[in-house]
């Protein structure tokens, strides 16, 4: 059978229908927040307004307000309005399914049916494969991509959308929303918290992707967002991409690995990726995420709901002690 194509184009994006739809998922654990409820007072009105901006092309998209959040690490968040962000639950609920379709199975970011879980799961079945059962040395080249948000080229992003899609109306709104928002370097960065900044990195990574896939013919090669591993029995070769990995990103996608986060190891002596330490047979909480873990149950003591999301998290690798620990009923940190 061959690959569905999902028909779309600028008029569905912008179509009445599809905005409500958008703005009904949009709302979603914000009907509290007095941005959304002062909208939502002329939500008719203000939806038509939108619409027909979209329709004559003279939108524009407005400023973002910029906050700080420390979770798991320190992050410059960038807040659009609610008009703004209800455009881009509309842009990305049409596009996802027809960029997601080009996308290799092996991107688990931000991607319906992935996600860390998945991930992790994948990454043991790969470490299995290569060891051959953990009989032989299995290396791991693990790389992270310096700044990566704020290191997106747009002019390089625009020239990868205009290869993918042909409607020129839908190139035009993407070109708005992606130059709406700069780093501390004028014509780069995408806004953490932005829809379709998730789709967008995707896009972005998906031609590096393809080039590990298909030029380099990498077997075991899994991504989530800029974290990504390779694995092989042999060291060297892995030694060898990690130099055509760092041609590639800087030349043809303007990305530099993180110095001090580049590294090839075997599993046996441990490999942190994605929030737990893998090993052969089994997997612990990296330390930074216990602590996290930690502080986040305290500050929301009397919450039974986030001890439940924990308990969930732990059933992902060996967290026997940590599960006893919080399960506890007179549990104090």
């Amino acid at each position: 059978m061959g690959k569905i194509h999902f028909v779309h184009n600028y008029e569905n994006i912008i179509s009445l229908d599809n905005l409500l739809g958008a703005w009904k998922e949009f709302i979603r654990n914000k009907k509290s927040k007095k941005d959304v409820q002062e909208f939502e007072l002329n939500l008719m009105s203000n939806v038509i307004a939108l619409h027909f901006d979209l329709k004559s092309q003279t939108y524009t998209h407005g400023h973002y307000q910029a906050f700080n959040i420390s979770d798991p690490k320190p992050r410059n968040i960038h807040k659009a309005s609610v008009r703004d962000r209800l455009l881009h639950h509309a842009i990305y609920r049409i596009l996802y399914y027809h960029f997601n379709q080009k996308f290799i199975y092996d991107s688990y970011s931000c991607r319906l049916g992935k996600g860390t879980h998945k991930a992790i799961k994948r990454f043991a079945v790969f470490a299995r494969k290569v060891s051959q059962n953990n009989t032989k040395n299995c290396w791991i080249l693990k790389c992270d991509v310096r700044k990566f948000f704020a290191s997106i080229d747009h002019q390089i992003l625009i020239a990868i959308l205009k290869k993918h899609e042909s409607d020129q109306d839908i190139i035009w709104l993407l070109e708005r929303v992606i130059k709406s928002f700069h780093s501390t370097e004028q014509g780069k960065g995408l806004p953490l918290g932005n829809l379709t900044s998730q789709l967008l990195v995707n896009i972005y990574m998906n031609e590096f992707d393809q080039f590990v896939k298909h030029r380099l013919k990498v077997k075991y090669y899994l991504r989530y967002a800029d974290d990504f591993v390779m694995m092989s029995t042999d060291k060297p070769y892995l030694e060898n991409l990690l130099k055509e990995i760092n041609t590639f990103l800087q030349t043809n996608l303007k990305l530099n690995l993180h110095p001090d986060k580049v590294y090839i190891k075997t599993l046996a002596s441990g490999v942190d990726f994605l929030g737990w330490v893998n090993f052969p047979h089994h997997r612990v909480l990296r330390t930074a995420t216990k602590r996290r873990m930690f502080r986040r149950l305290k500050e929301m003591e009397g919450k039974p709901e986030t001890v439940q999301s924990y308990l969930g998290l732990l059933k992902h690798g060996n967290g026997y002690k940590i599960k006893q620990c919080i399960s506890t009923p007179n549990f104090t940190i």
